[in-house]
């Protein structure tokens, strides 16, 4: 047990470049795949680290002081930058328990469908880390594995059946049928979405709106382009903050190269996990044989859709807004501003593309995620800290659009950070709530429609 440990200790120590491609190199040899590929696979996320990391470095650096200045000069007290999804999951996968973690939620998964109680099958293995940084947070502020653990199995759970439950969604608007998404940044807003839009749905002046998507589009185009949505706003911060001509246009330039480049990084990441997610799909296939499964993937497959983009490219500018007004909201929107349409894309096939709708939905989804990542920056900013990511010498805070920003992830660690003897019992029943209401009332009265259309 001694040698156990001391191994396990020196990839700690080591840090998460050394550690995730032995992480991985296990996770692809469970699933089949020859060493040299699963090896390569792990090699290649931890390069993806190694390239975030440095462009996060460059961000702070940069956006920092500007920031800080802009803060000084304009009373706008906007201190916890967003520094994207991809850094987060950065974060997320150079944690010490993220191999703990990975295996519970692949293990859940598996076993609710054995039990039946699921029909999603989750390959999308890089997306794990939705669930896992909920985990991760937990146990940092407890420092207890077991509450961490539960913590990210409760959002596997959670997700696996909201993936069900919004399957005819997919399957409906977007025209993908046998696909669910099990992706937390896109299915989180449906908690709001959900019983929003219920209530939109009372008022006659939405639910009757025929404001279209080529009403909107017709102000969009240039400006949609994250390069330019990058030098935009860092000539803004610049600006606000008094920098002179010329380090406005550096900051500019500068933002501009990130929104570019954090997304070339986060692909290396996803190109290390592919064969990962494609050997555990086969494996699946073969012990689930006779069974109408959902192959859960990316909500990257839906984001394209005309409909998610419009939405998103008006929710974005209006993101920048809410940020500045919002009370009590200290997140400064950038790298994520790059990914709402993953944040807009359920709610878009919910409302049917209506809009009105997603906008209302949309906005109050964003200010959701502005509270709860105010809420968690500093929580967010010491594992950041702790897993060896430099964020110089500024004070400021770090947050994103996603870890536990999303409302059904901070849910989740609410529940079991602080007093979880209460906070758990509480999720639990509110969650039993909606797995009867979804799979008991909304399935009779979907049976009852379908025989009165009969």
């Amino acid at each position: 047990m001694n040698i156990i440990m001391d191994v396990f200790n020196f990839f700690i120590d080591a840090g998460p470049t050394v550690m995730l491609p032995v992480i991985i190199t296990i996770i692809g040899l469970i699933f089949g795949l020859k060493i040299t590929r699963a090896f390569k696979s792990g090699l290649t996320l931890a390069i993806g680290f190694a390239g975030i990391k440095l462009i996060l470095d460059f961000m702070t650096t940069n956006v920092g002081p500007a920031a800080k200045a802009m803060v000084e000069r304009t009373g706008v007290k906007l201190d916890a930058l967003d520094v994207g999804w991809g850094s987060i999951a950065a974060v997320t996968w150079a944690s010490p328990i993220i191999a703990i973690l990975i295996f519970a939620i692949l293990i859940v998964n598996i076993v609710l469908l054995i039990l039946k109680k699921t029909q999603t099958l989750d390959v999308d293995i890089w997306n794990y880390h939705h669930m896992a940084i909920v985990g991760v947070m937990v146990y940092f502020v407890t420092k207890n594995v077991f509450l961490g653990v539960g913590a990210s199995i409760i959002m596997a759970v959670i997700t696996f059946k909201m993936s069900d439950w919004s399957q005819p969604l997919v399957e409906d608007f977007f025209g993908i049928p046998g696909v669910s998404l099990p992706t937390v940044s896109a299915l989180s807003s449906l908690v709001i979405a959900w019983p929003l839009n219920w209530l939109l749905d009372k008022i006659p002046f939405f639910r009757k709106s025929k404001f279209t998507i080529k009403d909107a589009q017709k102000y969009l185009g240039f400006f949609g382009d994250s390069m330019i949505m990058g030098l935009v706003i860092g000539l803004v911060i610049g600006f606000l903050a008094g920098y002179d001509i010329k380090a406005v246009l550096q900051l500019g330039v500068s933002m501009s190269a990130v929104l570019v480049l954090i997304p070339k990084m986060t692909a290396l990441f996803m190109e290390g996990l592919m064969p990962i997610s494609d050997a555990a799909q086969k494996w699946s296939q073969e012990k689930f044989k006779g069974r109408r499964l959902f192959i859960g993937l990316d909500a990257a497959v839906v984001v394209g859709n005309p409909d998610v983009i419009t939405t998103a490219l008006i929710i974005i500018p209006l993101t920048i807004a809410v940020a500045l007004v919002l009370p009590g909201n200290r997140v400064l929107p950038f790298a994520d501003l790059a990914v709402v349409p993953f944040r807009v894309a359920m709610v878009v096939a919910l409302t049917r593309g209506n809009l009105l709708k997603n906008i209302v939905i949309g906005l109050v989804v964003t200010a959701s995620l502005l509270w709860c990542g105010t809420a968690t920056s500093p929580i967010l900013t010491a594992i950041a800290k702790q897993v060896g990511i430099n964020l110089g010498s500024s004070s400021m805070l770090i947050s994103s659009f996603a870890a536990t920003s999303m409302i059904q992830s901070y849910l989740v660690f609410l529940a079991f950070a602080y007093k979880p003897i209460i906070g758990i019992p509480v999720l639990l029943i509110v969650f039993a709530g909606a797995w009867y209401y979804f799979d008991k009332i909304k399935h009779i009265n979907k049976e009852t429609e379908e025989t009165v259309t009969e």
